[in-house]
């Protein structure tokens, strides 16, 4: 059996979506198992079974967990993070779960310039001591989170960043969950470090060069100072000052070390990822 955490995340509900076509049974994790039963599609609830688990509670951990030889870990970023993660994966090894696949980050060292990504090279460090087969995904920034650029865009044809030329690697979280489902499903890639992006690497002057081409109107792009992203993101967006320290951290990232395509996804699943022409042309709506 396996068991997903973060079920009602975007990487949880695709990795369950995967399972699902692949028809492997799973158990499904939230807080509110009935909301997340009402937002999956009738092939994957007949094959996954929510249940109530809190990571800041062991004993529906535990619960969850029991009769389980599998655990897919992914929750959302933030302050608790890290100890949560270590609460899942201390109830997974004590009911006896023996391969836990964790998504973390492509800079998960102890010094990276990204907090989150220190606090996921202790999670990972924690995996290693343990004995428990560990996966590891590295996805690099979510297609998805384009999405959060559209009011800027359909307001004033503007995208605001930090990253000047550099280039950042994109993946769908699609993709993700269909590279984990590999992974679940086939006990020969279990154990291995796995770097997930899309085809090509993209710098924001290219972005909004392709919606321009794709809206028919004019898109710029803005290049501010790293502070001046922080503080338009708590001011203007509503973000909390940790998540937008963490947005200005991945930006900085990708200027400071150079980020290329990897072909991961492809040697694991068989075909090419999703595009950004593709995942763009798909969500245009919310660009308009």
């Amino acid at each position: 059996m396996i068991v997903i955490m973060g079920a009602g995340g975007a990487t949880g509900g695709a990795t369950l979506r995967s399972l699902a076509a692949l028809g492997a049974p799973s158990r499904a994790l939230s807080r509110d198992p009935a909301r997340l039963a009402a937002a999956l599609d009738d092939r994957t609830l007949g094959r996954t079974t929510p249940l109530q688990a809190d990571a800041a509670d062991p004993e529906s951990l535990h619960r969850a967990f029991r009769g389980a030889h599998q655990l897919f870990l992914t929750m959302a970023n933030g302050p608790r993070q890290v100890q949560h993660e270590l609460n899942a994966i201390e109830a997974a090894v004590a009911c006896g779960v023996e391969h836990i696949v964790k998504v973390s980050a492509p800079a998960a060292e102890p010094d990276s310039p990204v907090a989150v990504s220190r606090g996921h090279h202790l999670i990972e460090e924690h995996l290693r001591s343990l004995r428990v087969t560990t996966t590891v995904l590295r996805p690099y920034a979510f297609l998805q989170k384009l999405l959060l650029l559209a009011p800027g865009i359909a307001a004033g044809g503007v995208v605001q960043g930090a990253m000047g030329q550099a280039r950042c690697n994109y993946v769908d979280v699609r993709d993700i969950g269909e590279a984990a489902a590999e992974i679940l499903t086939r006990p020969e890639l279990a154990g291995g470090t796995y770097p997930l992006t899309g085809g090509r690497a993209y710098s924001y002057p290219e972005l909004a060069a392709l919606l321009g081409e794709l809206l028919g109107r004019p898109v710029r792009y803005l290049d501010l100072a790293p502070a001046a992203l922080h503080a338009h993101l708590v001011a203007r967006a509503g973000m909390p000052d940790w998540l937008a320290a963490h947005v200005v951290e991945i930006q900085q990232l990708a200027v400071v070390r150079k980020e290329v395509p990897d072909d991961t996804f492809t040697r694991l699943t068989g075909r090419a990822p999703r595009t950004m022409e593709a995942f763009l042309g798909e969500h245009l709506h919310h660009f308009r």
